[in-house]
């Protein structure tokens, strides 16, 4: 049982990148959409919105790799 939650730890990370892109996009099309419905400027903000969102969540998402990938190469030059 102790190896198994040491590989859940181990993923755990991984699994959360792909929730994070998400959350990324959505909540930023949602301020878009949430933006042309107050002022009428149906659909330039949500697409903005979406664009900023893809790219602020590319961007975490490989930094997250990144250091992940870091944390990998440490853990095997320790071993």
């Amino acid at each position: 049982m102790h190896q198994r939650e040491s590989v859940m730890q181990q993923l755990a990370p991984y699994l959360t990148l792909g929730v994070q892109l998400a959350a990324a996009v959505c909540v930023s099309a949602g301020v878009g959409w949430w933006i042309d419905e107050t002022f009428s400027t149906q659909p330039w903000v949500l697409l903005g919105g979406v664009v900023v969102g893809s790219i602020v969540g590319l961007v975490q998402f490989f930094r997250v790799v990144a250091q992940l990938g870091k944390r990998a190469q440490r853990d095997d030059q320790a071993t």
